[in-house]
């Protein structure tokens, strides 16, 4: 099922660092409309439901711990090709490794603090848009 939106979260290491208005500035810039935004904070609970594919990783209880370590930052982006276009403007979760001008490269510290997330599938973003967004908030 293709869409044109996709879904983001602005992590708590960007928001903590004050990134959150030039991240959200480069997704403006790359051609994405904001059909949904707010700044909520994960309960160890929701961080856990939210990454529960993740629940058999060596990295799942260090990644609920910080998801729910601090205010973040949730979005619904529209654009054509939304997926897939915003996987390449954030770049790969080792930012040593991403791409010069995307936001991990210019935003992450480490692969565990990456800055952002990103759907991975057209799938998945409408899963985690409805976990963060109900029909309401959407424009």
């Amino acid at each position: 099922m293709k869409t044109n939106q996709t879904f983001t979260i602005i992590k708590p290491d960007a928001v903590s660092n004050g990134h959150t208005g030039a991240i959200l500035s480069k997704i403006a810039e790359a051609g994405f409309r904001f059909k949904a935004l707010k700044m909520t904070r994960l309960s160890q609970t929701a961080a856990e439901a939210f990454y529960a594919v993740h629940n058999e990783r060596p990295f799942f209880n260090n990644l609920v711990s910080f998801m729910a370590s601090g205010p973040i930052v949730v979005a619904v982006l529209e654009k054509d090709n939304a997926v897939d276009d915003f996987r390449t403007l954030i770049g790969t979760t080792d930012p040593e490794a991403a791409a010069e001008g995307t936001i991990r490269k210019s935003f992450a510290s480490s692969v565990g603090e990456n800055a952002i997330h990103g759907s991975d599938s057209d799938e998945n973003a409408v899963i985690e848009i409805a976990f963060h967004f109900t029909e309401s908030e959407q424009f």
